[in-house]
């Protein structure tokens, strides 16, 4: 079955041409041109994929990707925006945006990038059978357990509620548990593709993933600071 993707785009040239494109790509496409609409149809639809631009008429993309994730739809979100703002981006980030470009782009260039993100978060959205399976991989620190192939993260027991992109690097960090890795070398291998040095993004997505394993944020017990380095993801010390 193909892959739907919801575009949200006010300007009526961009979404043709995007629809196109993907369409042609082989993806189901469908469209709004505001940000209520738009929200709407990620709620109903409940596509696999979501490409939102920034500035949107009745709801902006910001206030669009916050209300979704506040109502824990964690559809894998590539946000548009028309002017090369740091603060925008970071932003969109933090409120649970997985990725984003900078307007004017290619229409090749979303199509990459849909792909990209569509291949690196699949997961299974039928959970059956007990989550400890012994013959999946499981990573296990302290009271944090990992279940990479079926795309659940266990904290004390309960579902962590994570992103897409915050799974991959949590993944990725338990998978490399005691080693220190650099934000540059986070963002070639959790992101695959060049961020130009943009590695706000990575602290952006440790911050999220320590609000939700961590007792104290200020004093993080798993994900460790490593100054002037990167992070290191490590089994807690018993006290």
């Amino acid at each position: 079955m193909a892959k739907k993707v919801l575009v949200v785009d006010d300007e009526k040239s961009i979404l043709t041409l995007l629809q196109y494109n993907l369409e042609q790509a082989g993806y189901t496409v469908i469209t709004a041109m505001d940000g209520e609409e738009g929200k709407d149809l990620a709620i109903r639809e409940l596509p696999d994929l979501i490409v939102l631009d920034l500035m949107l008429p009745r709801l902006d993309g910001i206030d669009v990707c916050k209300q979704l994730r506040q109502q824990k739809i964690m559809t894998p979100i590539l946000m548009l925006t028309a002017k090369d703002d740091e603060f925008d981006k970071v932003l969109g980030l933090e409120l649970g945006a997985d990725d984003y470009m900078t307007k004017p782009f290619s229409p090749r260039e979303v199509v990459a990038r849909v792909k990209a993100i569509l291949r690196r978060s699949q997961f299974h959205n039928e959970q059956t059978g007990d989550i400890e399976d012994e013959r999946e991989e499981m990573i296990k620190l302290g009271a944090l357990k990992v279940f990479p192939e079926r795309y659940v993260a266990l904290f004390e027991g309960a579902e962590l509620e994570l992103t897409p992109k915050e799974f991959e690097l949590l993944v990725y960090l338990a998978r490399h548990k005691g080693r220190v890795l650099t934000r540059d070398q986070l963002l070639s291998s959790v992101w695959h593709y060049d961020f130009a040095g943009d590695t706000r993004i990575v602290d952006v997505h440790i911050s999220h993933l320590r609000e939700k394993i961590e007792k104290d944020t200020k004093k993080p017990i798993y994900i460790k600071t490593i100054r002037g380095l990167g992070y290191k993801l490590e089994e807690p010390k018993e006290e």
